[in-house]
């Protein structure tokens, strides 16, 4: 007999790893399956865009996932998103969820672009750019595929991270994912105080304490006290002043851009610039999100992550070339400018209050997602009644990085490396490939019940573990050997 819209067996109670501002707070409500006794196994299926009348009509009729190859029927996705007020479907778009990825990608990172690749020069560090994307992009869809195959099996959407290295890694791949998680939205918050607290500083001319405790309180509270539709529009403000700051930008400094300088090529410089480029492209923390809004459909999923992407790989080589073609060459004496954007706003006229306000605002939104993501996931790690808004988890998320952004005002740097360098490349790089490995080799006996989105078997898995491994070490031997 068909149960109409019940819900699916639950998924264990972990905190989504949110880190968008745009899916901190927001998203579709967990879906409502159809399901169907699948004769003969006892077995509970997600019955996939079936109207009620024919499941009505064919109590009995086996569903399955619909990328089977050996499936009967094929089917566009896993369930339907509804309304609970009016039950009616809600799919996602492709396109809100490439801007999804596009506005989670965009952040802080981009600042620290210039600083780690004008040793490299614009060309070495444009193909570095390139790869890393490519890079970021498959664990992203090894994420998305984890993640499906996991909401088949738990028969519920909604499916974490976490829950996700539970299933295929068990206890210690969940402490790893909890441990980098934690580390990087530390490391990135004390980053984000310490910029703007220097930001304000050279806009309002107060002590770097009282930029750094404006900064905390205003975007603190907003996080605090704001509704998910304030949130949402303050975000919107946010990217819009990004947009338009970032047109400005280039407008006024390309016409300024020096051809020796872009062209400055040195390749044994790279492997420097690799964590922070890959923290710079970090969305896959929203991937499960996107899996639950596009209804499970991998293909739209698919598409999603490549476009959302490109979007800021795009800005990320424009931005590289307007502030390295900005600076004078390097390679006639071979000293190195500490930070290129505090040059130029010390050096340029028209440009530096751009960059400054550019800055800000980039900073800005990423700071509200990991504020909201890391309290969310700070009141699930205390047990904190769910719906009810406690200052504890927000004392502890925003006083640590206030402290530590004080104690060492020049930290930016450090803490964009370290963050992605030891937690980017181990949770989205190291833990996606092992997740995926577990899934499809682990038990020969049981099949993923998707068919894997991205090719190369053994092979990819084992590049992508070995690519983090590689920086991971290299990073490591530096730091002793300096």
């Amino acid at each position: 007999m068909a149960i109409p819209f019940s819900s699916a067996p639950s998924s264990p109670s972990f905190s989504p790893l949110s880190v968008s501002p745009f899916s901190a707070r927001s998203s579709y409500p967990a879906p409502r399956l159809l399901v169907v006794p699948h004769r003969g196994e006892g077995v509970m299926f997600p019955a996939f865009g079936c109207s009620l009348s024919s499941i009505r009509q064919h109590p009995y009729k086996a569903l399955t996932c619909y990328a089977r190859k050996e499936s009967t029927q094929k089917f566009e996705r896993l369930f339907s998103n509804l309304n609970q007020v009016t039950l009616k479907r809600e799919p996602g778009s492709v396109t809100s969820a490439v801007f999804l990825v596009a506005g989670t990608t965009v952040g802080a990172g981009i600042l620290a672009i210039p600083a780690v690749t004008q040793e490299a020069g614009f060309l070495a560090s444009a193909i570095t750019c390139i790869f890393c994307w490519i890079y970021m992009v498959l664990t992203g869809l090894l994420i998305a595929e984890v993640n499906v195959n996991t909401m088949c099996e738990l028969g519920s959407g909604g499916v974490s991270l976490v829950s996700m290295a539970m299933r295929t890694l068990g206890k210690v791949g969940v402490q790893v994912a909890c441990g980098s998680y934690i580390f990087i939205h530390y490391a990135l918050l004390v980053a984000y105080v310490a910029r703007t607290s220097d930001i304000l500083t050279n806009i309002l001319g107060i002590p770097l304490w009282e930029g750094a405790t404006l900064f905390s309180l205003v975007f603190g509270s907003i996080c605090y006290f704001g509704s998910q539709r304030f949130i949402g529009a303050a975000n919107g403000l946010l990217i819009f002043g990004i947009i338009a700051s970032f047109t400005v930008l280039v407008g006024a400094a390309g016409g300024d851009l020096k051809l020796d300088s872009l062209l400055q090529t040195n390749f044994a410089a790279v492997p420097h610039s690799i964590p922070i480029i890959s923290l710079s492209f970090v969305y896959q923390n929203v991937v499960p999100v996107l899996c639950t809004n596009l209804e499970g459909n991998l293909s739209k999923v698919r598409t999603s992550i490549i476009f959302g992407t490109a979007i800021p790989l795009v800005l990320f080589l424009i931005w590289d070339a307007v502030i390295l073609g900005s600076i004078p060459n390097i390679g006639a004496n071979g000293d190195k400018i500490a930070d290129p954007l505090e040059y130029l706003r010390s050096n340029s006229g028209m440009v530096g209050p751009i960059i400054e306000v550019f800055s800000l605002l980039a900073i800005a939104t990423s700071y509200i997602g990991f504020i909201l993501g890391l309290a969310d996931f700070l009141s699930d790690l205390l047990k904190l009644p769910s719906g009810q808004s406690k200052p504890l988890p927000y004392l502890l998320t925003l006083v640590p990085p206030l402290i530590l952004s004080l104690l060492d005002p020049e930290i930016f740097f450090k803490a964009l490396d370290f963050a992605g360098t030891y937690g980017v490349l181990v949770l989205f790089g190291v833990v996606p490939a092992a997740m995926s490995w577990s899934e499809r080799y682990s038990d020969p006996a049981k099949s993923p019940a998707l068919p894997p989105i991205v090719p190369g078997g053994r092979y990819t898995l084992f590049f992508v573990m070995a690519g983090a491994g590689c920086v991971i070490l290299s990073q490591i031997l530096d730091n002793f050997t300096h």
